[in-house]
């Protein structure tokens, strides 16, 4: 019996070091702004074995929020998680964007920046006016220079991405827009550890394709059918 035990705790050992193993290989994905989606989200990749790195203004009232994600999240202010994390994650009101661009925009500098976040002029004012017109891939990568931004996760609702992900069938389609082949790349293997389908619309330009007010805009589509419309 105790070498049957002793059998089991070698073989607990051995699964405990490849899951550390394994999260050590994976970018730390550092999330600004700890609501709906970002929360959804910082769900999506912990279960998938990121470390994830949970940001607000008060970071100290995320202590339940990363105790419920396991021991691959933590908590950071926001100065904090821009310097720590690989990847950074912009879920926050379009209408933060311009004064964190000033504090963060520095540490962001040559690393991927997802930005999840819409522009409704109604709750954010002049600039969700100003990144809608301008098309807002180009708005918000202007307002993080250096980095190398995305778009994406922004035209599907929250509890869609929460009760949809690795749903058996055709998964669902996220669109993805960018300037860097390799931060697109980067931001398709996140897609698809969170149980989705990338596709790639094309360069910053193309965000508009898929932002408010567009035809594509909280459209649940397959990998398939959002292709079909992107050719359109």
């Amino acid at each position: 019996m105790s070498g049957i035990k002793s059998l089991l705790s070698a073989g607990l050992l051995v699964i405990a070091s490849l899951a550390t193993a394994r999260a050590a290989s994976l970018p730390s994905i550092g999330i600004i702004g700890a609501g709906q989606m970002g929360g959804t989200l910082a769900t999506l990749w912990s279960k998938a074995g990121y470390p994830v790195i949970l940001s607000s203004r008060h970071p100290e009232a995320l202590k339940q929020q990363v105790a419920e994600l396991g021991h691959q999240a933590s908590a950071a202010s926001v100065g904090q998680t821009a310097q720590q994390a690989s990847i950074i994650v912009l879920a926050v009101p379009y209408g933060a964007l311009p004064s964190l661009a000033k504090s963060i925009g520095a540490s962001v500098k040559g690393k991927v920046v997802l930005d999840v976040s819409n522009p409704y002029p109604g709750r954010d004012g002049q600039v969700a006016d100003d990144a809608l017109k301008e098309g807002v891939g180009r708005y918000s990568a202007g307002l993080f220079p250096g980095a190398h931004l995305v778009r994406g996760f922004n035209s599907v609702a929250a509890y869609t991405l929460s009760s949809e992900a690795h749903r058996s069938g055709a998964k669902l389609a996220i669109p993805l827009a960018g300037d860097d082949k390799q931060a697109l790349n980067t931001v398709s293997q996140l897609v698809e550890k969170a149980g989705f389908d990338p596709v790639i619309a094309g360069n910053l330009d193309k965000a508009r394709l898929f932002q408010p007010g567009s035809s594509l805009f909280l459209s649940n589509l397959t990998q398939q059918q959002l292709k079909q419309q992107l050719t359109q």
